[in-house]
């Protein structure tokens, strides 16, 4: 038997004890909630908002709350990943020192883009860490970095094009096709409040050891401080931080 912890966080037990209730009963109400956990309904609201954020956890069109692609995407690169971390961890720490913005590392995972290691500017105004955070890879430049790398037909099957059941838009597909074919002529990808209102980035795919490309590397920052003008600084930059990485 477990003994409950002598200084027992309740607010994380809260949290703990709902990420439990979406696994096993597929979708909780904050009435739901509140009732399980014997708290009020703006806690469990609270509660639950905050689980969205970190991708536990996503709303339907009732309002009710589903299992998030957190508990649901399963886990990139097994065992590599901690290997992927520390090889990235150097560059990524030089890039965020040289652009002073934030820097991310992503793997796709399905549609989904993890992202798995953040490096904070230390700017007031920056972008913040991002770890744990899920986003649709088809909105982030990572993610669109990554899947520039497939082959059309491979990106349709991916995301079902053809099927009864598509996971994009007609207009959202064509309007993916003709980004990934800049993506590839360029080298990297960018995000112009795809997915963030004031939030910019740029996006390279980097290969593992077998050559193959596993994850990305983006700049994050401000739109504010954003222009086309300094992409052309941060791309060098971002290619010597791949470089770095592929290379250790």
């Amino acid at each position: 038997m477990r003994n409950k912890p002598p200084y027992a966080l309740d607010s994380v037990d809260n949290a703990l004890q709902l990420i439990h209730l979406l696994r096993d009963q597929g979708k909780l109400r904050v009435t739901d909630a509140a009732a399980e956990l014997g708290i009020g309904r703006s806690t469990a609201h609270r509660l639950l908002a905050m689980l969205v954020y970190r991708g536990f956890a996503e709303q339907d069109e009732t309002r009710g709350y589903l299992p998030g692609p957190a508990l649901t995407a399963g886990s990139p690169l097994d065992g590599d990943l901690a290997r992927l971390r520390a090889a990235a961890s150097p560059a990524m720490e030089r890039l965020c020192e040289r652009v002073e913005e934030t820097v991310n590392l992503m793997v796709r995972v399905g549609t989904q883009c993890r992202f798995v290691a953040s490096v904070e500017s230390n700017q007031i105004l920056h972008v913040g860490d991002r770890r744990g955070t899920i986003l649709p890879a088809a909105r982030t430049s990572g993610g669109k970095a990554l899947l520039a790398q497939m082959k059309p037909a491979e990106v349709a099957t991916l995301y079902g094009m053809g099927t009864a059941d598509p996971g994009l838009s007609e207009a959202e597909w064509d309007g993916l096709l003709g980004e990934l074919k800049v993506v590839r002529r360029r080298g990297y990808a960018t995000n112009p409040e795809g997915t963030e209102a004031g939030l910019h980035a740029v996006g390279m795919a980097l290969r593992g050891v077998d050559g193959e490309y596993v994850a990305a590397l983006s700049v994050a920052m401000p739109s504010a401080r954003y222009s086309r003008q300094r992409v052309g600084v941060l791309v060098p930059e971002l290619r010597a931080a791949v470089d770095a990485v592929e290379g250790s």
